[in-house]
């Protein structure tokens, strides 16, 4: 596991939110004010039915606000979904702190061992591949 914390990582390529085929009034994007919000809603949803494919906790760089004496907008992190019986894509979004990182990390290993386990067959080839 990386010591790196997780809004240093920048993953290629970026995820919209919600769903290209859907209105926004169709409520495929959800925001909460805070990780206890989010996951108090969506924290022990069945990974199975609630796959995550993406994750990006977003920081804003202060020097993009600061010098129009503007404030910096909190910390986010948005979760990319596929609600697998019904081949729905959604995103949600919700204001982190450095403080939640710990439990964002254990949440997010939990959701990674699916994905792992999806792709087993591959992974396990290349773990024995010369």
């Amino acid at each position: 596991m990386s010591a790196r914390p997780l809004w240093d990582h920048d993953h290629p390529y970026y995820c919209s939110e919600g769903n290209y085929y859907a209105r926004p009034a169709d409520g495929l994007h959800t925001e909460y004010a805070s990780w206890a919000a989010f996951h108090a809603d969506r924290g022990d949803n069945d990974p199975d039915l609630n796959l995550v494919f993406r994750w990006d906790w977003k920081r804003y760089d202060p020097a993009h606000y600061e010098p129009y004496g503007e404030a910096v907008p909190p910390d986010t992190l948005a979760v990319y979904w596929v609600l697998q019986r019904k081949a729905i894509l959604r995103s949600t979004e919700c204001v982190v702190t450095e403080a939640d990182e710990p439990a964002v990390r254990e949440w997010l290993a939990r959701r990674a061992q699916t994905v792992a386990d999806i792709w087993a067959p591959f992974l396990a080839a290349k773990a024995v591949a010369p």
